[in-house]
């Protein structure tokens, strides 16, 4: 079976890579450049089998668009993975207490992420 994975990011390189290791990994991918380029499409889509949200972007952060996603009732135990630069407890607990499910730092050793996203998704 294969994941279906939804990617938010700003930069368009992390994104790439982003997709060119899920998609190695038999994973599809769905990407976006920040949160409310997804949140504008959410009615549109199914739920992914698991998110993959940065934190710091423009318009819409990571910890809004996590809010957002989990106040919809469909998308309330779709796991979500932060991948970020940011490394600070107050920033992990913050994201936790906003209803994300893991963090992994970036530069993200791809091996990891796709066992982190089979582990909360498979």
């Amino acid at each position: 079976m294969s994941l279906s994975i939804l990617a938010v990011d700003d930069s368009k390189t992390m994104r790439d890579m982003i997709a060119l290791t899920l998609n190695a990994a038999g994973m599809t991918t769905t990407l976006a450049e920040d949160g409310v380029h997804w949140v504008d499409t959410l009615e549109a889509m199914d739920p992914p089998d698991a998110i993959i949200s940065d934190i710091n972007m423009p318009r819409l952060d990571g910890f809004g668009f996590i809010e957002a996603v989990r106040a919809r009732e469909a998308f309330k135990g779709t796991p979500i993975l932060v991948l970020t630069t940011e490394s600070g407890a107050d920033l992990k607990a913050r994201a936790r207490s906003a209803g994300a499910s893991g963090w992994i730092v970036k530069p993200f050793d791809p091996e990891k992420l796709v066992r982190a996203l089979k582990m909360v998704a498979g």
